[in-house]
């Protein structure tokens, strides 16, 4: 079994509140509960509720902290790209069959998308793979 299959299936959803600590953390690389409660939007939750999530986060391996005596600065182990990942292979996988035709199908669908704006949307496509393979990835 490979590296990243072995990733992905150690990897689990976060809950709402799970993943708000998890967006501030990827926008401030690290920080302490005060630090995360800052960038929440009124009304803020408790302080022992960052915190018990933040602990949450390590035990779930999303996050990993460097101690200062009894404070924790938290920092993000997962990348916002890799959960990004997991995340879309999971609805593509739970609700498309596996089948990412069937997902821009539906998305298409939903949208209303015309001609020109899947036009658009395969030019999109074609660049980034493009760019992918430039990068050598």
């Amino acid at each position: 079994m490979n590296y990243l299959k072995l990733f992905y299936m150690k990897l689990k959803e976060l809950t709402k509140a799970e993943e708000q600590v998890m967006q501030v953390l990827w926008k401030l690389e690290k920080g302490f509960v005060n630090d995360i409660l800052d960038h929440f939007p009124v009304p803020k939750p408790a302080y022992n509720t960052a915190s018990t999530i933040s602990r949450i986060l390590v035990k779930k391996g999303f996050v990993a902290f460097k101690a200062f005596g009894n404070s924790h600065q938290y920092y993000p182990v997962i990348s916002r790209k890799e959960y990004k990942h997991f995340c879309l292979k999971n609805i593509v996988g739970n609700y498309f069959d596996g089948s990412f035709e069937e997902l821009v199908s539906f998305f298409a669908r939903e949208n209303n998308l015309n001609v020109s704006e899947l036009d658009e949307l395969m030019s999109h496509v074609q660049q980034d793979l493009k760019n992918k393979t430039d990068d050598g990835n």
